[in-house]
């Protein structure tokens, strides 16, 4: 059985009837660069939690004001103040905590010169640019002895400093927070969205004490919206999460078997089931995808049969100058594959091209891999030798006198 010369009967039998090649080929096209699509999306997402975790920090846990009820109605975790800085400073003790920082928040007006910028002020300690891993770009953060004077002191987010400031150098440089003056210290580098897709650049970090006394003000003196805390190590996330939740109920003074009025979240934990749900997104975008391969399998099937009953004289007559079974079957199965390869190269670069796309005009961010072109070309062609045996068969089943006598 000569290969070369199989091959070349097959690239006649697909030149010669172009059209149809062409339809056949379109389903696998279609289904290919779905694919590709559908996965490049779902990898980027998995890829961008996977950077926003590692931006996050390590061995986090976020502790939150708890539910409470009055009066028959469930109010959710964060609707009351229950937690306070004591209650942080108290926390940063334990043996298995590196360090703390609590949060207060509000929405603020800033002013530099003719420009207005709305954002949320932060209110926290130094610790917190330690805790969660933030980086300088220009400047220091403000310092302990900021803190205890409650010094009007200001690090900028990106965002906020682009809007205030364009491409000027903002340290050094004095702003108003609800017409208060602040001195910028210090700018942070860009760290993009949280988890919950809040944009982390957009904000204003001063001193909590500064914070409660002169900006938000607070109805609670000395209560805060949350507190991060910092684990030693991923081994002792456990015991640490145990540690904070005794000491709090200590400090609260919680009775035995009643509810906490606190809740201790593991990071990790809720950035795992993040990527878990990414990861589960991807393969269903694939699995979705991969029904139009399907349907461009069935498609080929279909083509090729016709084509083995229009072409039965011809096998007849092949068959009838020593072509044999093998032969007959090679070829078809050939043009299958054939068919399904060139459609699906054709589907790659149509994928890679939507993906640009999307990646551009979305604001999405796209990952292809060589993992998912090597996926491309061994489905298309698995779908050719699947989809292309059973035609192939029929017609190296067919005898050579009925074949010759076929109208």
């Amino acid at each position: 059985m000569n290969f070369t010369a199989i091959f070349g009967e097959a690239l006649r039998a697909l030149r010669q009837n172009r059209l149809r090649t062409g339809l056949t080929m379109l389903g696998m096209i279609i289904g290919v660069a779905a694919v590709v699509l559908m996965l490049s999306i779902g990898q980027g997402a998995r890829t961008k939690i996977n950077e926003t975790i590692a931006e996050m920090g390590s061995n986090l846990f976020l502790v939150v004001p708890g539910a409470t009820s009055s009066g028959g109605f469930s109010f959710g975790s964060g609707s009351v103040r229950t937690l306070t800085v004591n209650d942080s400073y108290a926390v940063a003790e334990l043996s298995s905590v590196r360090a703390t920082a609590p949060v207060t928040s509000g929405t603020v007006q800033l002013n530099y010169a003719a420009k207005n910028w709305s954002t949320i002020v932060t209110g926290t300690t130094p610790d917190y640019f330690m805790v969660g891993k933030w980086k300088m770009e220009s400047g220091t953060p403000f310092t302990e002895s900021d803190l205890r004077s409650a010094a009007r002191v200001v690090v900028l987010g990106s965002i906020t400093a682009k809007n205030l400031f364009g491409d000027e150098d903002p340290v050094g440089k004095t702003i108003r927070i609800t017409n208060r003056p602040f001195l910028v210290v210090g700018v942070l580098m860009a760290k993009g969205q949280s988890l919950t897709g809040r944009d982390q650049d957009d904000n204003v970090f001063i001193p909590i004490t500064t914070s409660e006394r002169q900006i938000t003000g607070n109805q609670f003196p000395g209560s805060i919206r949350y507190m991060l805390v910092q684990g030693n190590s991923d081994d002792e996330m456990d015991l640490a999460e145990l540690e904070i939740t005794q000491l709090l109920r200590q400090r609260h003074r919680i009775a035995k078997g009643k509810d906490n009025d606190f809740t201790v979240r593991n990071l990790a934990a809720i950035a795992d089931v993040a990527t878990n749900a990414a990861k589960i997104m991807s393969i269903v975008l694939g699995a979705i995808a991969s029904v139009s391969l399907l349907v461009g399998g069935i498609g080929i099937m279909n083509i090729m049969l016709v084509s083995v009953t229009e072409r039965t004289r011809e096998i007849g007559i092949r068959m009838a100058i020593g072509a044999n079974q093998r032969a007959i079957l090679a070829q078809f199965l050939l043009e299958a594959v054939m068919i399904c390869i060139m459609g699906g190269v054709i589907g790659l670069f149509l994928g890679i091209g939507g993906a640009w796309l999307v990646s551009r005009f979305a604001d999405m961010l796209i990952v292809i891999t060589l993992g998912m072109v090597g996926l491309a070309f061994l489905f298309s062609s698995a779908v050719g030798i699947f989809f292309g045996f059973y035609p192939a068969k029929k017609a190296a089943a067919l005898k050579p006198v009925d074949a010759l006598r076929y109208e």
